[in-house]
């Protein structure tokens, strides 16, 4: 609970979760502003747009990563280079959904009760989309945060 969240955890999740952006920002930024073009494109959590029991420090730490997307997004806008954010969550991979927890018949009714969707993601359709974001396609959307989570993160 977060009561019980002590100032070592809280700095190790941002240290982990938000501070290497401003680095990578520095690093990747400076050649697409000097040339007028470019994107940068954050793979964030959609749990920084829904509440989630015992998960404060996780969520905090998600929500300055996309809150940082679109401050930037705004910032490097007028040079044309497009900052923006997929915020994600049941999309399907094997780090947190391996097959045994998909076939578990208590994980397929939390499918069905949480995501409208009613199924994970494909990790394709992630792929697609993000792909469609780096993309010139895509040079109208500024500090964006798109949830790609089967409507997880509006219900």
């Amino acid at each position: 609970m977060a009561p019980q969240v002590d100032e070592e955890e809280w700095r190790r999740v941002f240290a982990a979760l938000v501070d290497p952006l401003p680095r990578l920002v520095a690093a990747a930024a400076p050649p697409m502003l000097a040339r007028r073009s470019g994107k940068i494109l954050v793979i964030g959590s959609a749990s920084a747009l829904r509440g989630m029991k015992r998960a404060s420090t996780y969520s905090a730490a998600r929500g300055a990563q996309l809150a940082y997307v679109q401050a930037v997004g705004v910032e490097f806008a007028p040079h044309n280079v497009q900052v923006n954010a997929i915020a994600q969550n049941f999309v399907d991979n094997p780090t947190y959904f391996p097959a045994e927890v998909q076939a578990n018949p208590r994980f397929q009714e939390r499918l069905a009760r949480e995501v409208p969707l009613g199924r994970l993601v494909a990790a394709r359709e992630d792929a697609m989309f993000a792909a469609y974001l780096c993309s010139n396609a895509a040079d109208c959307f500024v500090g964006q945060v798109f949830p790609v989570c089967g409507g997880w993160a509006v219900r």
